[in-house]
């Protein structure tokens, strides 16, 4: 829930509650946001292809055997991860799931 395990529920409240009156944070209707989150399709993102893949060439390309080749070159200089892959455009975000974020 947020500062440590033991965190009690109260103070998880309290806390939240804290930040949810920040000044100059906007304010949202909880009906709003629940409508903004239920809306078709679901989810926040979608995931589309930054190549080709229509054809069997493309696919070759982008996976067996193509893929080993910017595999072979990132072995040989780890930097190209960011010039053959999307790690550079990437973020993680790690949760045990008990936290708003």
């Amino acid at each position: 829930m947020g500062e440590g395990k033991h965190e009690t529920k109260a103070n998880f409240v309290l806390r939240f509650a804290y930040l949810a009156n920040i000044p100059g944070m906007l304010k949202i209707n909880k009906q709003d946001a629940l409508n903004y989150h239920s809306q078709e399709p679901a989810g926040k993102l979608e995931v589309v292809p930054t190549k080709p893949m229509s054809t069997q060439l493309d696919l070759a390309l982008a996976y067996s055997p193509g893929v080993a080749e910017p595999c072979k070159a990132i072995a040989e200089n780890p930097d190209d991860v960011y010039k053959y892959t999307a790690k550079g455009n990437l973020v993680a975000v790690i949760t045990n799931g008990t936290a708003v974020l």
